[in-house]
């Protein structure tokens, strides 16, 4: 049964192969989203979707959830999305993910209806969510998944991705610098246009993954460069 935690204590970072992997610790849990009510539903549930390779939890955007928290007056709850997050092989591990945040997403709006919910991913994180949202289109080789009805989808007050490989140049919601399609860019049959003011996508050019180059350093580094613009960001979409 998966549980709400509620965010605090440091964040403590280690590398692991060519990806810095961040671990919360978290304390104060909340009850089961199976026992909420509208006395223990949080104000705020941030869902947050890690980056391939990473260790079970919430991975280096993290510390963007932590920022949030910290932020805001009101109650937040965080909850991390259990799946494979493999960089190898990649596909069913996104089809996975897509699977499990969607459950997460749908049973949170059901026994919460009240909560405004955010989406924060990193990476295949960022993919993962962004079909959820939109659906996979006709992306070959990827499970097909249609999006996620918008009785669901209206409860999300904000998106952030960073490094998302489905990240597509010339969008209103785009924060970084990159001009150019990342590996797995999303047609416009899988479009995120309709979140596009509760959305902001990081992307920088050269990254490997967003944006079809050749730095993983670039990859790597969107936590650093942009935490203070998303926070910014997610705090004046959930009201403070």
């Amino acid at each position: 049964m998966r549980k709400r935690l509620a965010l605090g204590g440091a964040v403590a970072a280690v590398t692991v192969g060519a990806l810095l992997v961040v671990q919360n610790s978290f304390a104060a849990t909340i009850p089961s989203r199976a026992k909420a009510t509208a006395a223990s539903c949080p104000a705020v549930q941030i869902f947050v979707t890690r980056a391939s390779t990473e260790a079970p939890g919430t991975g280096i955007i993290g510390s963007l959830a932590t920022a949030v928290t910290r932020g805001s007056t009101q109650k937040i709850a965080v909850e991390a999305t259990d799946y494979p997050a493999l960089l190898n092989p990649y596909q069913p591990s996104v089809a996975a993910g897509t699977r499990a945040l969607t459950e997460q997403l749908t049973d949170e709006v059901a026994a919460c209806p009240g909560t405004k919910i955010v989406m924060m991913g990193y990476s295949q994180g960022a993919h993962v969510i962004g079909d959820v949202l939109a659906g996979t289109g006709r992306a070959a080789g990827f499970t097909r998944f249609a999006a996620v009805s918008t009785a669901i989808s209206d409860h999300v007050a904000a998106v952030v991705l960073m490094g998302d490989p489905r990240f597509v140049p010339g969008k209103s919601f785009n924060a970084g610098t990159s001009r150019t399609k990342g590996r797995f860019a999303r047609g416009e049959d899988a479009s995120l246009d309709a979140f596009a003011a509760r959305t902001q996508s990081f992307c920088d050019t050269g990254d490997t993954f967003c944006a079809s180059g050749a730095s993983i350093a670039v990859h790597l580094g969107y936590t650093r460069k942009y935490n203070a613009v998303a926070s910014k960001f997610v705090l004046s979409r959930i009201g403070g």
